[in-house]
């Protein structure tokens, strides 16, 4: 009974630790000054995974990851880098997962490269049935 209690104090602990009691970055949910940065922050954000979310972008995301991962796009931005490098520093740091649109690797092949070869067996069943229908 003791070890269950022990178990189920532990469990509720890690729940407890899961979000931050420290506040959100202040880019977080503020918008930069120049429309034309925050603009192009915002593509940029719309183009990046949210790295603890199942498909949510950093820009649709409540998460305090996707939080302080605005604040890092929108610093960056108004610091005059250009969002491709910003994003190019953002998959250096959190790998290839972070962006929507991974660059072709060895790695990432088969994600390229799967949907070309189901194609073309769906192509060539198709084939073989219309002509065994025509025949």
């Amino acid at each position: 009974m003791r070890r269950v209690l022990l178990v189920a104090a532990l469990l509720l602990a890690g729940a407890a630790q899961a979000d931050s009691n420290l506040p959100a970055s202040p880019l977080a949910y503020t918008q930069l000054a120049d429309a034309e940065q925050e603009a192009q922050a915002k593509a940029l954000m719309e183009t990046l995974r949210c790295l603890v979310c199942q498909g949510q972008s950093i820009a649709d995301s409540d998460a305090d990851m996707a939080g302080e991962m605005r604040a890092l796009v929108r610093q960056r931005i108004a610091a005059g880098e250009q969002p491709a490098q910003v994003r190019k520093w953002l998959m250096e740091r959190y790998g290839d997962y972070v962006t929507y649109d991974p660059p072709l690797s060895w790695v990432t092949a088969p994600l390229w490269i799967a949907p070309l070869v189901l194609l073309g067996l769906g192509l060539l069943i198709a084939r073989r049935l219309f002509r065994r229908k025509a025949a």
